[in-house]
């Protein structure tokens, strides 16, 4: 097995390249749904997971283990065949040898590779379709909330149990767990891959691929910064790193808005500096100046 920190390196340079891989898709027939409200889908998904999970552990690990079994793949299809970029609808085939070998080597490097693959790729699903009917401030707030009630959560040691029930789950017959991103002896949640995707569609949105692969290189960079915290504490708030990265990109990009706006026009400010020496004139021909 795969040590503890190459693993981890592993899976954040992987939620990095999450970040370039949603495309934009206008989606006009979802224009009715557009709508503020769908910003409090990222932090919901987050609190609604501790919540259901504490209510009924074992049970509610185990549902959403066969939800993601019957979810993921096709899901990673619709983002192969459609809503990634270089997507066409035959790579959405690649599906099924994926999904083989996530079954067939499901404790191996390969297989567990395999299976953070499909669930990555399902969360590129789930962003680009958030995405179409959210406006991207709200978006944004809603990945920012999302990383606030993920860090509350961690600190207050509310994910441990249901994270640990849920990484402890399996699906009968020895079907690939798709529900965490499981690789070598490191451990990332769903929703982790989920933010990331969504900074992805967010900046597809926004500015394009070059925006979204410097938002790619700079989340990967920040969480493998962030991973070094590993050395003190057990877990971590993997979207932090995603919000952060979010952050300095807006910052960038109103800095460079700023840098872009044009100057005043030089014969309004030379009108306005006149203005004062015309009343005084006024007065001087004969009509009383205004009084002091």
């Amino acid at each position: 097995m795969l040590a503890f920190w190459i693993s981890i390196a592993l899976l954040s340079v992987a939620q990095g390249a999450l970040v370039a891989i949603p495309r934009r898709v206008p989606a006009k027939r979802l224009s009715y749904l557009r709508g503020r409200r769908w910003a409090l889908v990222p932090p919901l998904s987050v609190i609604g997971f501790v919540l259901v999970a504490r209510a009924a552990e074992h049970a509610s690990a185990q549902g959403l283990t066969y939800l993601a079994l019957c979810a993921v793949p096709p899901l990673a299809a619709l983002a192969l065949g459609w809503l990634s970029r270089g997507a066409r609808p035959a790579r959405a085939l690649l599906v099924l040898p994926l999904f083989a070998l996530a079954w067939a080597d499901r404790g191996g490097l390969a297989g567990e590779a395999a299976a953070v693959a499909l669930s990555a790729l399902s969360c590129v699903t789930l962003a680009v379709v958030l995405a179409s009917v959210t406006p991207p401030r709200w978006l944004a707030a809603g990945i920012f909330a999302m990383a606030v009630a993920d860090t509350a959560l961690v600190v207050s040691d509310l994910l441990r149990r249901p994270n640990d029930a849920l990484n402890a789950a399996h699906p009968a017959a020895g079907l690939p767990r798709l529900q965490s991103a499981v690789l070598g002896s490191a451990v990332m949640g769903y929703g982790d891959l989920f933010v990331a995707a969504l900074l992805g569609a967010l900046l597809a949105v926004l500015g394009g691929s070059s925006l979204q692969r410097r938002g790619a290189a700079l989340t990967a960079f920040l969480a493998l910064a962030f991973d070094l915290l590993f050395f003190f504490v057990d877990e971590l708030p993997a979207t932090v790193p995603v919000a952060l990265a979010l952050l300095a990109v807006a910052l960038r990009r109103s800095r460079t808005h700023a840098r872009k706006l044009p100057p005043a026009p030089y014969g309004a400010a030379r009108a306005s500096s006149r203005a004062p020496p015309v009343s005084a004139r006024r007065g001087a021909a004969g009509t009383s100046p205004p009084p002091p």
